[in-house]
């Protein structure tokens, strides 16, 4: 009989339904994340999946992120287990971003949503209640993220899909939930999944031609494909969140963003704690100190979004994130 999950409320600290061995391994958790904060994280994940292997059995967790936004993943699994720290903030920037555009009558694209952590946020009243179609192209991780969607009332869409230039088929690599791949090509190995362009949303009519989009691109690699496929998408009133990684001097989607399409790039300049012009891509060497993490950018030809990053550095957003 499978156990129910253990709850845990981000809000108050509240743990209910965990056994005694599990309170101490969840201390441990977030002790380490408390202490891997100062070194982004690094090798967090690693010795939280340890601990999980060596002493505890399969369970999940179901963390309240707001009193209507449960988010539920495996116990002890060491990405996730950094929301046990609740002065953790999962990809700041884009949560500020997120609660500004609550008033905004947008749809959230969430592609390579993982078990769906941004729509069971961007569909909770805290950030304006938004629809939201999640695409995730893993058959391990697609299960999760439907989970995630039924026990927030079905409230977003999950497609089992990866995103590309175009429709068809891709083989998924990887040995991480959270860096699963279709870059590898067909001879990485791994299993077939089916592949949409950000335009067949369209054509399939999942979405309208015309409206406000923010499109969040956490593909592992194809960042460029997923563009190339978007062209009409990318022409409305939308915007691109993409990830920058840490690990690439030469900041190839950056580099793509500028010379290649006719989108300006925005990226948070932790040096100013203010969303900054990215003009320059030597810019990116002071600001990707850490090459085991993304960097958000976000890439727009809207002017409406333009407008609304820049209008965050007057601080009211920031202010809103603490109520």
């Amino acid at each position: 009989m499978t156990q129910p999950p253990i709850l845990f409320d981000r809000t108050t600290g509240d743990m209910r339904g965990a056994t005694p061995w599990e309170r101490t391994i969840g201390f441990a958790l977030l002790a380490g994340s408390k202490v891997g904060a100062y070194i982004s994280h690094r090798g967090y994940n690693s010795a939280a999946n340890l601990l999980k292997t060596l002493f505890l059995s399969e369970r999940d967790i179901n963390v309240m992120l707001n009193p209507d936004a449960a988010f539920s993943f495996p116990y002890g699994d060491g990405y996730w287990s950094k929301l046990l720290n609740r002065t953790f903030k999962y990809e700041d920037e884009l949560e500020l971003f997120l609660l500004d555009s609550k008033d905004v009558n947008y749809t959230l694209i969430d592609c390579g949503a993982n078990y769906g952590y941004w729509s069971v946020m961007v569909s909770s009243q805290r950030f304006g209640s938004r629809p939201s179609i999640a695409m995730e192209p893993s058959s391990r991780n697609f299960p999760r993220l439907a989970h995630n969607a039924k026990i927030n009332g079905g409230r977003f869409e999950a497609i089992n899909a990866a995103i590309g230039s175009a429709r068809g088929t891709a083989r998924l690599s990887g040995n991480r939930h959270e860096a699963f791949s279709i870059a590898g090509g067909a001879d990485a190995g791994g299993e077939e999944v089916q592949v949409l362009a950000l335009d067949n949303l369209i054509e399939d009519g999942k979405i309208l031609a015309q409206g406000k989009y923010i499109i969040k691109l956490d593909v592992e690699g194809v960042e460029i494909d997923a563009m190339k496929g978007g062209k009409r998408l990318l022409e409305t009133d939308s915007v691109v969140v993409c990830e920058e990684h840490g690990n690439d001097p030469t900041h190839s989607v950056s580099r793509y963003i500028l010379e290649q399409t006719p989108m300006k790039a925005i990226i948070h300049d932790p040096a100013t704690d203010r969303f900054e012009a990215l003009t320059q891509l030597s810019t990116l060497d002071r600001i990707k100190v850490a090459s085991h993490v993304g960097y958000n950018v976000f890439a727009t030809s809207s002017a409406f979004w333009e407008q609304r990053i820049y209008s965050m550095n007057s601080g009211n957003a920031r202010r809103a994130m603490t109520q």
